[in-house]
């Protein structure tokens, strides 16, 4: 597997014009390390808004690669997947590994956690292995500082032979330093000498049975050592890497298939048998990781994360864990809609305004009334009616969530929900891509490429749109504010909507675990795989990089693909509202013949077909509704809260109409950029049809079901 110029970003950034450099001074550099030491925050330090992303080259894992200018040379940073080990029991490991391996960048930084760099450090020996265009960045050194942990760096150079530097990215500390070494190491300013390992003497004497040979093979073009230990250990994925990187089957060479026999036999003579071969070697890596750990640590609190440890005793509890999560997620949902109500009224007030002006303009300009219905009244007021309705809870919702991710929480709530997760036969992190739904599920499903499974990346696929998404939260939120919240009115209206909101989202991931464990057991079976859940420490967050962070990277951009449906939805809403057969319109007809369906689910055709036009953007639904109990022929704005429940009620809502939609909204098909999105991941539209029919359907028997239970028991 090679990545093309394209694919490290070298293409991408032949456009960048603030610099003017030949194409020969650009030079790659992979950026490596364990998940949660601050990798992506050092590349996005680094290359700020120069950044490209995609996927690796027949994978499904993000990929993102940006430019950075050092005196006078352009390097080419390409961030490549986090791992704790490059013996490919992963899809990220045998990138990471097949990236710095056989793509031959001209270096490679590895990026360590200053508090815990023992366990970093066999990530770093391994690499040492492979390459010796090395630099290490020791990260996080202010939280190192802070839990009295001191890191003799110059000694740890001395030990690893490479170049070591220490930064804190989130301030930018020391990232210049770090490129400067980079800047040297790749201009031979400074010649590495990488630590050799040397391993169990059985091992190291049954690899002089086979380096020799193997040297003659790769011709200098790759390190021959590492080359002899993966053959003897046999890993079928690293020996097929090494087989396409030099262009031929290694092991069907006659001479080199017998010294491996010998080796094999030899290492059997010793008690060594296939499946010791690589403890053996990881033990000989972690050993030596502990020594030189030893030599160039002083820990002067040998208690520097109990705190952290204490906190987990309550946040991953049995007793508290779950509570405190739906506590929290209360107080979020709560913040967005107490937040949310004022800001919404503003912008909806200034976008409304400038559609009073483009009316005025059309009609300065003479132009035709169809076409001001179209570009004004279908168009213009839908992306309205979407920006003024998605953006203020947008802008409230991502922060918060960020600012839990920042703080370290999101990996607890998978650790809580991870025992849940396995009984439902599906993977822990499932819970991961479902917590990233709740922003966008578009979002959640890119997510599932962290499940390495193909069998449980598909059942968290077609189950994370029983998550409510970022679009559909407007509708609930509207609908529990009046007709639950409603109820009791005063201080308690946002409280006990934003309880209805909890609920629901309860109900949610219930289904989201009930439907994963009949699609293991019916079309997708298997049993779930395992998986190392790393707890990082809690940290302080940045408020300032959770707001650039949120607004620019999740909620912009979000709301960007939200408009670009929007606006053709807009026009085929105004068609089918303006255009009549018999005297009613499509829209009419439409609703007509869904009635006695919809009544059966407790809803009535209009809603059906709200939710079918709504199919581009969740967030429109509410407005078609609107649109077709007034039969305005476009998209109407009320006033308030009260003046909508009034026409709700007015076209027979109750409370059942009321939950019923609610119940649906959580459970119907994804919205289009979810769908495409399916299409793009599974590269199937099997799996597309079977992700649209699952929720579907889930929503028809649960909407059903309360509906005649709630008419057979008298309760409307």
């Amino acid at each position: 597997m090679g990545l093309a110029n394209q694919s490290t970003g070298v293409g991408v950034l032949r456009d960048v014009s603030d610099v003017n450099l030949d194409l020969r001074d650009e030079l790659v550099i992979a950026l490596a390390g364990n998940p949660n030491v601050g990798k992506s925050t050092v590349f996005n330090s680094l290359t700020g808004l120069r950044q490209h992303t995609g996927n690796w080259p027949g994978k499904t894992v993000t990929n993102a690669q940006g430019r950075y200018v050092h005196k006078d040379r352009s390097f080419i940073l390409v961030d490549i997947p986090g791992t704790y080990s490059l013996m490919s029991s992963s899809v990220e490991e045998e990138i990471a590994r097949d990236f710095i391996c056989f793509d031959k960048p001209d270096a490679t930084v590895m990026v360590v956690d200053a508090t815990c760099l023992e366990r970093n450090l066999n990530l770093v020996i391994q690499t040492l292995e492979i390459t010796k265009n090395v630099v290490v960045c020791v990260n996080l050194m202010d939280e190192a500082t802070r839990k009295k942990i001191r890191i003799n760096l110059d000694e740890l150079s001395k030990h690893l032979g490479v170049p070591v530097i220490g930064t804190n990215a989130r301030s930018n500390k020391g990232l210049k330093d770090l490129m400067e070494y980079v800047y040297q190491v790749t201009s031979k300013q400074i010649e590495t000498n990488p630590i050799k390992i040397t391993y169990n003497g059985i091992i190291e004497e049954t690899v002089q049975l086979v380096e020799p040979y193997v040297h003659q093979l790769v011709k200098g073009r790759i390190n021959s050592r590492w080359v002899s230990l993966k053959l003897i250990d046999g890993e079928i994925t690293i020996i097929d890497s090494i087989n396409r990187y030099l262009g031929f089957d290694m092991l069907d060479d006659e001479k080199l298939a017998y010294q491996l026999a010998a080796a094999r036999e030899y290492l059997k003579e010793n008690g060594i048998g296939p499946e010791q071969i690589r403890d053996i070697i990881i033990s000989d890596i972690i050993h030596l990781a502990e020594e030189i750990s030893k030599d160039v640590l002083t820990v002067q609190n040998t208690e520097y994360n109990h705190i952290d440890r204490r906190i987990d005793r309550i946040l991953t509890s049995s007793t508290f864990g779950i509570p405190i999560m739906l506590g929290l997620l209360g107080v979020v949902f709560w913040l967005t809609i107490a937040g949310a109500n004022y800001p919404s009224e503003m912008l909806a007030a200034i976008l409304f305004w400038g559609e009073e002006r483009l009316t005025e303009i059309f009609m300065w300009l003479g132009m035709p009334a169809w076409l001001h219905g179209v570009l004004v009244l279908g168009i213009y007021r839908t992306l309205a009616w979407v920006v003024s309705v998605m953006l203020p809870p947008m802008a409230i919702f991502f922060p918060l969530f960020t600012l839990l991710e920042e703080l370290g929480y999101l990996p607890r709530i998978a650790f809580n929900l991870d025992s849940f997760f396995k009984k439902a036969c599906a993977h822990g992190k499932q819970a991961l891509t479902m917590c990233m739904g709740f922003g966008c599920n578009a979002a959640g499903v890119i997510g599932c490429r962290i499940i390495d499974s193909p069998r449980e990346r598909l059942i968290a696929t077609i189950t994370n749109n029983f998550v409510p998404c970022n679009g559909r939260f407007p509708t609930l939120i509207v609908i529990s504010t009046i007709f639950i919240g409603g109820t009791f009115g005063g201080t308690f209206q946002t409280v006990f909507a934003a309880l209805t909101l909890v609920g629901l989202v309860l109900l949610g991931i219930f289904m989201t675990l009930l439907v994963s464990r009949i699609l293991s057991k019916t079309i997708l079976k298997g049993l779930p795989s395992s998986f190392a859940l790393e707890l990082p420490p809690y940290r302080k967050p940045q408020v300032g990089r959770i707001i650039v962070r949120s607004i620019f990277d999740r909620t912009l951009f979000v709301l960007g693909r939200a408009a670009a449906v929007a606006a053709p939805a807009g026009l085929v809403i105004w068609l089918m509202s303006n255009i009549t057969i018999g005297g009613m319109s499509l829209l009419n007809h439409g609703a007509d013949f869904l009635q006695p369906f919809a009544g059966l689910l407790g809803l009535d055709g209009y809603i059906i077909m709200a939710f079918i036009l709504g199919l581009p953007a969740n967030e429109i639904v509410v407005p078609i509704i609107i649109m077709s109990y007034m039969s305005s022929g476009s998209l109407l704005e009320l006033d308030s809260l009260e003046a909508l429940r009034e026409l709700l009620a007015c076209h027979g809502w109750t409370w059942l109409t009321a939950v019923c939609v609610m119940l649906f909204s959580l459970m119907h098909f994804p919205c289009g950029t979810t769908l495409w999105t399916i299409r793009k991941e599974t590269q199937s539209w099997k799996w597309t049809l079977v992700s649209f029919l699952v929720p579907t359907i889930a929503g028809i028997i649960v909407c059903f079901a309360v509906a005649q239970l709630a008419r057979l028991m008298g309760l409307v």
